[in-house]
């Protein structure tokens, strides 16, 4: 045991919480968490998936020990192993057929070392990472507007500002602390406006002054008609503009030629004209305005343009480098920003450096020793893969990521695996769609074991601590790496610790960065001679951090300097361009993805902890009513989702928060979990031509109604090998495992098909319940054993299937009462008893059910009320915009926010 909390910082999205961990049990992996109320990300706060951080810690689906072809093997054979194949690769082939795909879940020191070896010894440009697919889009804007990679705001930036406008982001989902913040600035100054551009109604819309439903792709026109509204207007900072920045006058022209008439502009927006009217006006007359953007503007294949159009609105206006203003890009991944430091993408050197500037690699190489260091661009993820699929890469090492679900296009990269001579994965967990395909599988370390640091959005370097010892045999990815790189007989790869690789990575980015050799943003050389103690100790600190801002930066160009050869910013000359797949007869509808509020990535981590399975339990399709109509479908039905690449199922959602035409598909659901929810399997792989990164927001796809012969609903205490079973999905409850099933092809015998279900279960000294009507194809059965629910089937052709809620809370009992063994059955509970229904809350684990009933049983009229009485959102908060729905659903009125 262990009292004291260890600081460290949560895994998940890139707004980087501070998370305290005390250890209940550290052999039984027994971890209480709370945030950080010191941490300045979060300042105590956690999101639902940070909160149940201690429910993913076990060994469950770990790897554990290093296997080559299937077969457990030593440390020793399986680096010597990927070392020689390598090595005979390269020699015959050179440095070019080999690649690397990395990851924003590793650590900085990871990735520096992984970036080290691959460009700078192996001589190859060819790394890249899964933030390729999140923010390379708006790393090319800033490059191009600042000279540098730099994100201009921190947080306080959000409380301060006077206007906020979210782009293409649900903040409430997908950054959940950050909204909060945002939330709460709105509640200490009603007078702060928010805009949500968005062509969705999500919920990051709860706070809206103003929602803009654009149409899908629109977002460079709209902020090109901005600019030329500020010109229009006399709003311009002419002052800033002359000082600071050039090319004013060529970007301006290419807004005035697409915006020249504001009906128009409206119109191809897909907006009202009064609504778009509103937001010019308050970005015009407000003098603090933030504007946040995420994968909405960044997945696309003119995503880089959108970036630039956001930021030269800001340029113009001369609102950046100032308390609540700025552009404000939020990253997806917890440590994409650490991985551009260290240069961990195909296109950039290390320590912001260019490959393409000879000076920078010849600084490089000099600093690594190196004479081989890369000078031309890699391939990119989706150009990455490509060359594993048509033979030119092969061999290719994949680290902390999963590929064949998340990559666009996700059938192809399967098949591409599949014939590739010599996969490598480098995972912490043992089964996932990518590791299936692994010639060589080396156990790295997860996060519980990690040592190292972390790079959040706004710039703030924070430490993660291990809280355990590896599990097994796994090892850090960095030392993975460099055992590899010293068995290809590489020097400068001998690193002890990763407090080592810090110091090293600090040194080279103040390494000639100073007047005579040109200023780099990224710059943390106060770090350079870092000692362990104090590395082990590291406060989270923003970079730049210098001899002479030895307490970090907050904010950028704030003495209107920038990171070009002469000093100020660009402006970009912007012709927006339509997606690059248009909707046709055969396709008619725009497939939006994205993320949900409970589950992260691939579901690797967060489907472990039951909890964040109940809100959302299967992949759904969002389609408006009007859509819905027309086709014939009802809510909760399936659907079948095709495009020119490939097709899935879905369960149907019926919801206004959609447009006509658009559908909207979460990203997560893998091939462990459902058997066809893989909507990576859709998304087209046009890319944006300067980022590399993929259109995910805009497929064309049809749908049409699934309709099954059967649906099944399985509760079993064991998991199951199920087969026969078109769709099929696989969620972990608490103590229990839940499967959705249907099927288009009938089943004779329902009675032994349900049994053949749990054959690898003892079931003979089980007490067993039936029920059949075969002549309505209804079947139901449960067993139970020692008093306690084992088992429960529901399988029907005709009628509904009974809501799980009740069901799912049985198997927590330690024995069934009469009454419950009575209604099991009918899948409702007996009376006096109460079925909470789906999940609102996942913090405090409060059902739809019970909320309705405690606002009509307790006349409750605000989400104040209902936090009062049974805590819902009181906990993250992202469930806010739920219990005003419900509210409004039972007549009530929400009062305040």
């Amino acid at each position: 045991m262990n009292p004291s909390p260890i600081k460290t910082t949560c895994p998940y999205c890139g707004v980087g919480c501070g998370i305290e961990a005390t250890l209940i049990d550290a052999e039984k992996h027994i971890v209480n968490i709370k945030g950080d109320a010191q941490h300045p990300a979060n300042f105590g706060r956690l999101c639902s998936k940070g909160a149940t951080l201690g429910d993913t810690v076990s060994l469950e689906n770990r790897l554990l020990q290093p296997e080559i072809n299937g077969q457990t093997t030593d440390w020793d054979s399986a680096l010597a192993h990927v070392a020689d194949r390598f090595s005979a690769i390269i020699a015959e082939y050179g440095p070019d057929a080999v690649g690397f795909y990395v990851s924003g879940q590793l650590l900085t020191e990871d990735y520096y070392v992984a970036n080290k070896l691959m460009k700078g010894f192996i001589g190859s440009a060819n790394i890249d990472t899964n933030s390729r697919l999140c923010m390379s889009s708006a790393v090319v804007g800033y490059k191009r507007a600042f000279g540098a990679d730099a994100v201009p705001c921190s947080y306080e930036d959000l409380e301060q500002a006077e206007l906020i406008v979210l782009v293409g982001s649900n903040a409430a989902w997908c950054h959940p602390i950050a909204f909060q913040r945002i939330r709460r600035a709105k509640e200490s100054n009603p007078s702060l406006k928010i805009v949500v551009i968005d062509p969705r109604a999500t919920s990051t819309c709860d706070i809206a002054d103003l929602h803009l439903s654009i149409k899908p792709g629109m977002d460079a026109l709209l902020f090109n008609g901005l600019l030329a509204y500020l010109a229009e207007t006399g709003s311009l900072d002419r002052d800033f503009i002359d000082r600071h920045c050039q090319d004013f006058v060529p970007a301006l022209a290419a807004a005035q030629a697409c915006a020249d008439d504001f009906d128009d502009l409206a119109t191809a927006c897909g907006l009202a004209a009064h609504d778009l009217a509103q937001l010019f006006a308050w970005f015009a007359k407000l003098k603090k305005v933030v504007t946040v953007y995420s994968q909405g503007i960044n997945q696309s294949s003119s995503g880089s343009d959108k970036c630039n159009a956001i930021i030269n609105c800001h340029l113009a206006s001369g609102k950046i480098g100032k308390p609540g203003s700025g552009p404000f890009s939020l990253t997806g991944q917890p440590n994409a920003m650490g991985g551009r430091e260290v240069g961990g993408l195909a296109n950039m050197l290390a320590a912001h450096m260019d490959l393409e500037n000879p000076l920078h690699v010849d600084r490089v190489g000099r600093f690594w020793g190196s004479d081989r260091v890369a000078n031309r661009q890699g391939l990119k993820a989706v150009e990455l893969f490509d060359a594993v699929a048509d033979g030119r890469l092969k061999a290719v090492w994949i680290m902390a990521t999963n590929p064949v679900v998340s990559m666009p296009d996700a059938d192809k990269i399967k098949r591409a695996l599949q014939q590739c001579p010599l996969v490598v994965v480098s995972d912490c967990i043992a089964n996932t769609d990518t590791l299936a395909f692994a010639h060589v599988k080396l156990p790295a370390t997860g996060w519980s074991e990690k040592d190292g640091t972390v790079t959040n959005l706004e710039r703030r370097i924070s430490r993660q601590r291990p809280l355990f010892a590896p599990s097994g045999q796994a090892r850090p990815d960095w030392w993975i790496i460099c055992q590899v790189a010293q068995r290809m007989g590489f020097a400068g790869f001998d690193y002890q610790n990763s407090a080592e690789i810090f110091r090293e990575h600090a040194a080279l980015s103040g390494f000639e960065n100073d007047s005579e050799h040109g200023i780099r943003d990224f710059d943390i050389s106060a770090f350079a001679s870092i000692e362990q103690s104090q590395f082990d100790a590291l406060p989270p600190i923003q970079w730049p951090v210098t001899a002479t801002a030895m307490h970090g930066t907050a904010r950028l160009f704030s003495d209107g300097r920038f990171y070009t050869e002469h000093g100020k910013a660009c402006f970009i000359p912007i012709n927006p361009r339509a997606p690059f797949h248009a909707t046709d007869a055969e396709y008619p509808f725009t497939l939006n993805t994205g993320r949900l509020r409970d589950q992260w990535h691939t579901m690797t981590r967060t489907a472990l902890a039951a909890k964040l399975n109940s809100h959302k339990p299967e992949p759904t399709v969002e389609i408006h009513p009007a859509d819905a109509l027309r086709l014939g479908f009802r809510q909760r039905g399936l659907a079948k989702l095709t495009s020119r690449w490939g097709d899935m199922l879905a369960r149907i959602d019926i919801t206004v928060s959609q447009q006509p035409g658009s559908l909207f598909v979460p990203m997560h659901w893998t091939g462990q979990l459902s058997s066809r929810g893989r909507v990576g399997a859709l998304v087209n792989p046009v890319v944006d031509p300067l980022s590399g990164q993929p259109e995910s927001k805009q497929t064309p796809v049809r749908i049409e109604a699934w309709q099954p012969r059967w649906q099944a609903l399985v509760l079993s205490r064991q998991a199951l090998r199920i087969g026969g079973a078109e769709y099929q999905i696989k969620v972990k409850g608490e103590g229990f495992w839940r499967y959705h099933l249907a099927g288009q092809a009938a089943i004779d015998d329902l009675p032994n098909w349900s049994k053949t279900l749990f054959s690898d279960a003892s079931q003979e000294s089980a007490e067993c319940l039936e029920y059949s009507d075969i002549d309505i194809g209804d079947y139901r059965m449960a067993t139970i054993e020692a008093g306690r629910l084992s088992v429960c089937v529901f399988v029907t052709a005709q009628n509904e299937l009974p809501e799980p809620g009740w069901l799912c809370g049985l198997f927590g009992k330690p024995e069934l009462t009469r009454k419950e063994r009575l209604s099991l059955l009918s899948g409702l509970p007996p009376r006096g008893e109460q079925d909470v229904g789906r999940t609102v809350c996942s913090c405090f684990n409060v059902g739809e059910k019970t909320i309705l009933q405690a606002i009509a049983e307790h006349k409750l009229d605000s989400v104040a009320g209902i936090g009062e009485c049974l805590s819902a959102g009181t906990g993250c908060g992202s469930c806010l915009p739920e219990l005003k729905t419900l509210l409004a659903d039972a007549g009530k009125v929400a009062i305040g926010r």
